[in-house]
């Protein structure tokens, strides 16, 4: 008869194996029907930005099915138009910005000397490829017009259910009562509602966040005379969605920017500049905004965003913290329950 430490350590090991198990398989299904799985998910983080708007428009008397589509419609002016003002921004000042990385570069290189000589080198390779990409993407067009298709159509599934998942809370939560076993009804509708608050808490406080930063950055590079402010500012609100590792390289090409065209004591102020709003972000906003609905080591949230690029690329680095936001929720709320 073994000890009963053996058998407790025995009975964990092999929960931790089924729970990696389940894990596994459901993170290979998912990326199997990945077409099917992103709206999904991209859908829910939509809802859960929106529905604060949908809420108003259902305590002003409008009807749901209405209030659902105007949220949608919204959706589709409001993000068309930041879309475009982010990408319009991006393309009128990348190659600037571009000049101005290899510029850096070399001149860091020239600094270090042969130490450097590899900096120099990788800005011209990423140029050469730059220079290239149009070539590329000319000469596979039908594979490009295919994904272009393939993103287009899961945009579209995402807003679709967008307007059903907005409408329809209220029977999703009953179907899920019903499928749920036993008396365990209040149990999975709180840890679903949890969950739900956890990633409506992230995507608020991170939208607010994000363009918080982009304003304030955007002003200090245009006082600074920095080129390509604009676009510099429409990537530091785009990498808001990918904390700590998208703020460190919109900081980092601002920075670089800046020392290319500016000098470096102009790179010292825009440095400056990004540590401030930084500061301001993590002591003032965060605190702020997202500490009553997510809490989350950054140990953690790196190790999602690490997990997420290795499943899904880039779609899973903006998909991984918000998933694990909604974990968190689950075993708060499975802990408090626990300890009630």
């Amino acid at each position: 008869m073994l000890p009963e430490s053996v058998r407790r350590l025995a009975a964990w090991c092999a929960a931790v194996l089924l729970v990696s198990g389940v894990v596994w398989v459901v993170v290979r299904l998912c990326v199997v029907f990945r077409t099917a799985v992103i709206p999904v998910l991209l859908a829910l983080l939509g809802t859960a930005l929106l529905r604060p708007l949908f809420r108003r428009l259902v305590r002003a008397r409008v009807n749901r099915s209405v209030a659902a589509g105007i949220t949608c419609a919204a959706v589709v002016v409001v993000v068309g138009g930041t879309g475009y003002i982010v990408v319009r921004a991006l393309i009128d000042s990348w190659q600037q910005i571009a000049d101005s990385l290899e510029h850096a570069a070399k001149s860091l290189a020239s600094h270090l000397g042969p130490a450097g000589t590899s900096l120099s080198d990788l800005a011209g390779q990423g140029r050469n490829l730059l220079s290239k990409f149009g070539g590329t993407a000319a000469s596979g067009v039908i594979s490009g017009v295919s994904v272009v298709a393939e993103y287009a159509a899961m945009a579209v599934l995402a807003l679709l259910l967008v307007f059903f998942f907005l409408r329809d809370a209220g029977r999703a939560r009953r179907a899920l009562r019903t499928l749920s076993p036993g008396d365990s009804a209040d149990t999975v509708e709180s840890m679903a509602r949890r969950a739900f608050t956890a990633v409506e808490g992230f995507m608020r406080g991170t939208t607010i966040i994000a363009f918080i930063d982009a304003v304030c950055i955007t002003v200090g590079l245009l006082l600074l005379d920095v080129p390509g402010a604009v676009g510099l500012g429409a990537l530091v609100f785009v990498g808001a969605y990918i904390p700590y590792l998208g703020a460190f390289i919109s900081g980092a090409v601002s920075v670089l920017v800046a020392l290319a065209d500016r000098g470096f004591a102009v790179a010292l102020w825009a440095l400056g500049v990004v540590v401030a709003v930084q500061l301001l972000e993590g002591h003032v906003l965060q605190p702020l905004i997202q500490s009553r609905t997510v809490q989350m080591h950054p140990a953690a949230v790196l190790l999602a965003i690490t997990a997420g690029a290795s499943v899904a690329g880039i779609v899973g680095m903006l998909l991984a913290v918000p998933l694990t936001a909604a974990a968190f929720g689950v075993a708060h709320e499975a802990r408090d329950r626990h300890a009630a």
